[in-house]
């Protein structure tokens, strides 16, 4: 019902929020996304875009897989809170969907609670059990969830824009449904389609702060050591060009929730 509120379709239109979107000026449809509520969400998306959608990759929590959603939909069940190695193989099948799209394409993204768990790809030289003993670190240590993903953006590749990077200049539609206080969209699911603003050394001073610099594993120590030294691009930030075709719309949130409550 959110996914309907802000997009619809009236012959070759699709509209969302505020702006429209003249389908037959793209040669395929994509339809991605990751979060508990992904299915209900892409089940609407796909709904809405009938027969112009080409494919699509979808990840979910286990036994969340209850709606049956178009055939030339990929869909994986994967760990949360945890991320596992379903989360990876999931999110390396959804990145190589990402990989065949071009300027031409449109991609539509849903994102819900969840997503920092269920979307995870290690950097090159880094292991899943990598990340998964940097977050136990950082929790045992008391980092807030907003310091653990400042972490989490710079080991992970699509996190923190990352998807948005993979999706090589495709306008993308991010239709997000948030969990968050105050709805800050780089800490949604991590951002994945949205600047962040974070950087490698506010990273490493995290560590510092906890004094975990010798408990990292090797990879992710080394990995952030060449980040801060600007060896290792950093995260996409506000203002960078890559976001100009990325319309994001929070179709749910507390707040929404809250005011519907009240009326």
């Amino acid at each position: 019902e959110a996914v309907y509120k802000f997009v619809s379709r009236v012959g070759d239109q699709i509209l969302v929020a505020d702006r429209s979107y003249h389908l037959p000026e793209f040669e395929r449809v994509f339809l991605s996304g990751a979060g508990k509520a992904a299915l209900p969400m892409a089940e609407a998306a796909s709904e809405v875009l009938r027969d112009r959608l080409s494919g699509g990759v979808i990840i979910t929590k286990y036994h969340h897989t209850d709606r049956p959603l178009p055939r030339q939909i990929r869909v994986h069940e994967a760990g949360h809170p945890v991320p596992d190695q379903n989360s990876v193989d999931a999110t390396r099948d959804l990145a190589a969907l990402l990989g065949q799209v071009t300027p031409r394409d449109l991609v539509f993204c849903v994102i819900s609670g969840g997503g920092s768990a269920l979307l995870t790809l290690p950097a090159q030289g880094m292991a899943l059990a990598d990340l998964q003993a940097t977050t136990h670190l950082l929790l045992r240590a008391g980092a807030t969830i907003h310091q653990i993903n400042t972490i989490r953006k710079h080991f992970d590749l699509v996190k923190g824009g990352g998807l948005a990077r993979l999706a090589q200049g495709a306008p993308i539609i991010s239709l997000i449904l948030s969990d968050v206080i105050g709805d800050d969209l780089s800490v949604i699911a991590s951002g994945p389609t949205v600047p962040d603003p974070s950087t490698f050394a506010e990273a490493w001073r995290i560590v510092e702060q906890f004094e975990l610099a010798d408990r990292l594993p090797a990879a992710v120590r080394a990995r952030l050591s060449h980040g801060v030294s600007g060896d290792i691009p950093d995260t996409p930030k506000p203002g960078d060009p890559l976001f100009d075709k990325v319309q994001t719309v929070i179709i749910g949130s507390n707040a929404q929730a809250a005011r519907a409550a009240e009326q």
